[in-house]
């Protein structure tokens, strides 16, 4: 079996140049449109200029964007793994479940719950050498962020895309967090621990029950609580990313997010873990895993690939013969080639 992925991934940011490229080669024709009709009626001076055609720069256009959506996917260099090789590792499993809801946007801990805890957990990823770490998001439903895997890169990847508006159904869903962690987990023997981030307030579901099963497969819970015990209010953010005020409820009061300590201290006593508050100061992400640090880790072989096959040359290569082609077709057709109509030009 094969792995395909690609080393430079961030070069395809590039392409949401596209639509913009778009919009200018539309003004473009546009622009030139009106032009013509200042000289007289347009059909008439388009039948006067029979060599030339529209269709022809909307075919350069394609070729041009053709060739730059080659060019980025060169440029990102695609890379099929070539050599697969048994690897010992010694570390543990590891997956976070981060609440993503409203409540995690207050500011009760600076610059906000949500924002904190991610900051926490890029800086324990940059710590991390043998251990697999995956990622649970979740608020009125769980969702996989990131299976398990010790991808740093993509760790990193994918908690900078952690948001309020990750699930758009509000809650606070810890029992289907923890359920849907434990299936993250494979049959291998190294201890495995989630870290429960949260604030605990609105929970759904039989969280103790569901902590307790992951201890019957092993597998410890440690829970951290996101806020202060006076509370915030929640900041409404509109699409632009602009605070339009705190949210209100039903009697037009502001509504204070306050940190359910009690739940969260029973999710970890039943879990087998521990509960750590945080504050201004520290999350406390760095405490609890220098306790989990002290579980045995078990050495385990897997097989993974160590070397990866270039592939950009299939790409680069087209894209620079869609630049040849580009540049050989004329706005105007040549003399040499007037019978040629394959682009529709105008003829007397």
């Amino acid at each position: 079996m094969q792995i395909f992925r690609f080393d430079n991934p961030y070069f395809f940011w590039a392409l949401l140049l596209i639509p913009l490229f778009i919009i200018i080669f539309s003004l473009m024709i546009f622009w030139k449109k009106n032009a013509l009709k200042r000289f007289g009626e347009y059909q008439l001076i388009r039948r006067l200029m029979p060599d030339v055609s529209k269709n022809r720069l909307i075919f350069k256009f394609i070729l041009l964007m053709l060739a730059f959506v080659m060019m980025i996917i060169g440029l990102a260099n695609p890379q099929i793994g070539s050599k697969l090789e048994k690897v010992e590792r010694k570390g543990i499993d590891l997956v976070i479940a981060i609440d993503v809801s409203e409540s995690m946007l207050a500011q009760d801990i600076k610059p906000n719950r949500l924002q904190r805890a991610r900051q926490a957990i890029s800086r324990l990823v940059d710590e991390l050498k043998n251990d697999r770490i995956g990622i649970v998001v979740f608020a009125g439903k769980a969702y996989t962020q990131l299976p398990i895997t010790t991808d740093y890169s993509a760790v990193r990847l994918f908690i900078s895309n952690i948001s309020a508006e990750s699930i758009p159904v509000q809650g606070t869903a810890i029992a289907e967090a923890i359920n849907l962690a434990v299936d993250l987990f494979d049959e291998t023997e190294t201890d495995k621990a989630i870290i429960v981030i949260s604030d605990g307030e609105d929970h759904e579901g039989d969280v103790i029950e569901s902590a307790k099963n992951a201890v019957k497969k092993n597998i410890r819970i440690y829970t951290i609580g996101m806020g202060l015990p006076d509370g915030a209010p929640i900041p409404v953010i509109d699409r632009y990313g602009v605070q339009q005020g705190f949210k209100r409820d039903r009697n037009n009061n502001t509504v204070i997010s306050k940190l359910d300590e009690n739940m969260l201290k029973e999710i970890a006593e039943a879990g087998m873990g521990n509960y750590v508050r945080a504050n201004n100061t520290q999350v406390g992400l760095r405490i609890i895993f220098d306790e989990i640090s002290k579980l045995e880790k078990t050495e385990i072989e897997s097989r993974m690939f160590t070397d990866y096959e270039n592939r950009f040359q299939y790409f680069l290569a087209p894209a620079l013969l869609l630049l040849l082609i580009e540049f050989l077709i004329f706005e105007r057709r040549s003399s040499r080639f007037r019978k040629v109509n394959i682009f529709g030009e105008n003829k007397l």
